[in-house]
């Protein structure tokens, strides 16, 4: 199964299970708790939930569904956030893992969460997410279920202030080169071993400023807004308690971020006919996949769930020499794989599939890879709060 976060009225959802922010007591709550019972049925449910008594936080119980389109309804009592240092994030942790645990006892094969606690409980929700994340992934590495995390919108969803703030930072980045290319167009075709976008081969920074003084003012004012942004996030982190473990490490961050490499020019074409050529193709996608994972020492099970990747859609593949993927499921299969971003390049080329500077799906894609993330459940974070297809299937 799989993992996915979408934008929805968690009433909505199609699930077998439902998760509700329930109140301690057998009472109707407000928030989420108040819409499930309107959307169930008040009656019928709290007369349900009054058998099962009062909830301890952290802990979680279920009920049937009624009106929802769901089987179940699991109720877990999230923690009220004080300060952080009164066991709240632990609290939090078990009400994934206890429902989860639940869900799976009742042999559902999806589930649909809210954010936990972030309302009038008032959990920070870049720590609610992280946690949400981390206990979602480790679930699913010893078990199948689609667990959906639903979000009503983006405001009730949030990374933390680093990770957007370096996200941005690299997305702004490369804008300011792509206007540059596009207003110039005097650019060579080679990249450098990072995968640096294209400039002029032949001129230092000096002689581009002389060359091109409106664009490399505008150059120099991103660099300096970006600096500045991470001269307050240090001076923010020297005050704070404790970073997020979403923040991406400062020190492993360049001034200047790598945009996607491109593929080098198909080899040992020189001097063959076009018939010579056409008679060796390489290797599809999916020989070259395999071939990575063999490379890997994972087996097929771990490659396929840190791949956010439905079990028969991994055997489709495996059956079908010439298999097409979807480029989310192409990438996610590289993040899972933890290949570097000239191998992960290769691998997309042999499915037609090409990274753009201008793609911000392909930007945030190569921000985690050059940063050594491979988080998949970040990362599917990260693009979910820019709006871009999730990886996975």
């Amino acid at each position: 199964m799989s993992f996915q976060i979408i934008r929805n009225d968690i009433t909505n959802v199609k699930a077998d299970v439902i998760v509700n922010t329930a109140n301690p007591k057998p009472v109707i709550g407000s928030g989420t708790d108040s819409a499930i019972y309107r959307a169930a049925g008040e009656a019928a449910l709290l007369a349900e939930r009054r058998k099962i008594g009062p909830i301890v936080p952290g802990q979680a119980a279920a009920t049937p569904a009624f009106h929802l389109s769901a089987k179940y309804i699991i109720h877990t009592v999230g923690p009220a956030w004080i300060d952080g240092n009164h066991g709240e994030r632990d609290v939090l942790r078990s009400c994934y893992a206890q429902s989860l645990g639940l869900a799976a006892e009742l042999a559902a094969e999806s589930i649909a969460f809210p954010l936990i606690a972030t309302g009038v409980y008032g959990f920070p929700k870049d720590e609610a997410l992280n946690i949400a994340l981390s206990e979602i992934g480790k679930f699913l590495l010893t078990h199948d279920m689609e667990i959906i995390l639903v979000v009503f919108d983006h405001r009730a969803f949030e990374l933390s202030r680093e990770l957007v703030g370096e996200i941005d930072a690299y997305i702004d980045d490369h804008g300011v080169r792509l206007a540059r290319a596009d207003e110039y167009g005097e650019f060579g075709t080679a990249f450098d071993s990072r995968g640096m976008l294209p400039f002029r081969q032949d001129a230092d920074d000096e002689t581009e400023a002389r060359t091109f003084p409106g664009v490399a003012r505008r150059w120099q004012a991103q660099r300096e807004r970006a600096q500045a942004r991470r001269r307050a996030r240090r001076e923010d982190r020297a005050s704070a308690p404790a970073a997020s473990p979403l923040a991406v490490q400062e020190d492993a961050i360049p001034d200047t971020l790598p945009a996607p490499a491109m593929p080098a020019p198909l080899p040992g074409i020189a001097g063959k006919t076009l018939d010579e050529v056409l008679k060796d193709t390489g290797k599809s996608f999916q020989q070259k996949l395999f071939e990575l994972i063999d490379e890997s020492g994972l087996d097929d099970v771990s490659v396929y769930k840190k791949a956010n990747i439905d079990r028969k859609v991994f055997s489709r593949i495996r059956c079908k020499a010439d298999y097409r993927p979807k480029k989310k499921t192409a990438v996610a299969f590289a993040i899972a794989l933890k290949l570097d971003m000239p191998t992960m390049l290769d691998l997309l080329s042999r499915a037609e599939i090409a990274f753009s500077p201008s793609n911000k799906f392909d930007l945030i894609i190569t921000y985690f890879v050059t940063n050594g993330n491979y988080d998949i459940f970040e990362i599917n974070a990260a693009l979910f709060k820019y709006d871009q297809p999730i990886l996975g299937d």
